[in-house]
C-alpha cells in the first residue's frame, strides 16, 4: 500500500454551459433556485483538475478544454486563455516531467487539453506522459458515439494514439443487465478497481458515457480521494434525477449516482467534483430519507 501522494487542485479555467443541458429533465423553475444562468442561459462551471506528486513522477488527472477551440466556440463556452498548461506550470512542474495523464472520458472539456496549439498543428501538451482511458471510451470516441455531434475531436485523439494505455475495468453491472433504480452492483468495488500506478486506481461509472471512469487515490494525509466525473459534476447535481442532457444513458447515470454516493458515504471518500466552480471538495453523508447530502470540505 502506498503511503499516499501529496496533491494539488488545479483550476484549468472557467467554462459556461447551457443550464438546460446541464440539468436535463429537471425544469428550469427548479434548477434556477440552485444557480442563476446568464443572459445566454449558461451557468458558471470550472475545469477542475488534479496534480499528483507521485514517486514515479507527476500525474495529471483531467485536462480541461485546452487552447485549440476557435474564437466562436471559445465565446460560446466562455473560455479564457487559462488552461491546464498554466495550471500545471504554476505549481513549478514542467509539462515534460509529467509521466501519466488520466482522463475520466474524452469529451472536449475533459480531454481537449491533452494537446495544445502548435506552429504546425496540435502538439502533445505532456510529451512524455502515458494517457490512461477506458478501452470502451476510446472506442466510442473514435467512432463518435455520442448524443452530441461535436465533442469527440480528432485533434485531441489522433496525436495521443501511441501514448494511450487502454484499461478494461469491470463494469458495475453485467453487459446487457438493466438494474433496478435502487440496485447496487453485485461485485465489490475492490474487484472493479484497475491500477494506474501504485496507490492510484480507476473504476467505471457509466451513464454519461459508457466508458466514463472515476479516479481513486490515497493522499499524504491518509484520505481516500476520488476525482468525480460527470456522474455528479457539481454540488447542484446530487439529486437522483439530476442527469445531464448530454448523458448517453440518463437512467444508468441515476443508478450510478446512487451506488457511487453510497460508496462515498460508507467509505468516507473526499470527492473532487470535476466542474464545480465554488465547492469542488465535498464529503457525502446519508440524509436519513434514503438519499444523500454533501458537506463541503475546506
Amino acid at each position: 500500500m502506498s503511503h499516499g501522494c501529496p496533491w494539488q487542485l488545479l483550476d484549468a479555467g472557467p467554462l459556461l454551459l447551457d443550464g438546460g443541458g446541464m440539468f436535463g429533465l429537471v425544469p428550469r423553475v427548479v434548477w434556477e433556485k440552485l444557480v442563476k444562468p446568464d443572459a445566454r442561459h449558461r451557468i458558471p462551471l470550472r475545469h477542475n483538475c488534479i496534480l499528483l506528486r507521485h514517486a514515479q513522477g507527476p500525474v495529471v488527472i483531467e485536462t480541461g478544454s485546452g487552447d485549440k477551440l476557435d474564437e466562436k466556440s471559445r465565446d460560446i463556452f466562455g473560455l479564457t486563455d487559462r488552461t491546464i498548461i498554466q495550471a500545471v506550470e504554476e505549481t513549478g512542474t514542467s509539462l515534460a516531467s509529467v509521466r501519466h495523464v488520466v482522463v475520466t472520458h474524452l469529451h472536449f472539456d475533459h480531454a481537449g487539453g491533452l494537446t495544445r496549439r502548435g506552429a504546425h498543428g496540435p502538439e502533445l501538451t505532456f510529451p512524455n506522459a502515458a494517457v490512461h482511458v477506458q478501452e470502451r471510451e476510446w472506442s466510442d470516441a473514435l467512432a463518435n458515439r455520442s448524443v452530441m455531434t461535436r465533442t469527440y475531436f480528432r485533434d485531441h485523439l489522433d496525436p495521443v494514439r501511441d501514448r494511450v494505455v487502454l484499461h478494461r475495468s469491470i463494469p458495475p453491472f453485467e453487459p446487457g443487465q438493466i438494474p433496478g433504480r435502487e440496485e447496487l452492483p453485485g461485485s465489490s468495488l475492490e474487484d472493479r478497481l484497475t491500477p494506474i500506478v501504485p496507490g492510484v486506481w480507476v473504476f467505471r461509472v457509466p451513464g454519461h458515457t459508457w466508458g466514463q471512469q472515476a479516479v481513486l487515490f490515497h493522499d499524504d494525509r491518509g484520505r481516500t480521494v476520488v476525482f468525480t466525473p460527470d456522474v455528479m459534476p457539481t454540488v447542484w447535481h446530487v439529486g437522483a434525477a439530476y442527469n445531464l442532457a448530454y448523458d448517453v444513458e440518463p437512467y444508468m447515470s441515476m443508478v450510478s449516482r446512487r451506488w457511487f454516493l453510497n460508496e462515498a458515504a460508507s467509505r468516507n471518500w473526499l470527492l473532487v467534483l470535476d466542474h464545480d466552480p465554488a465547492t469542488p471538495l465535498v464529503r457525502v453523508q446519508p440524509d436519513g430519507k434514503g438519499w444523500f447530502v454533501l458537506q463541503p470540505e475546506a
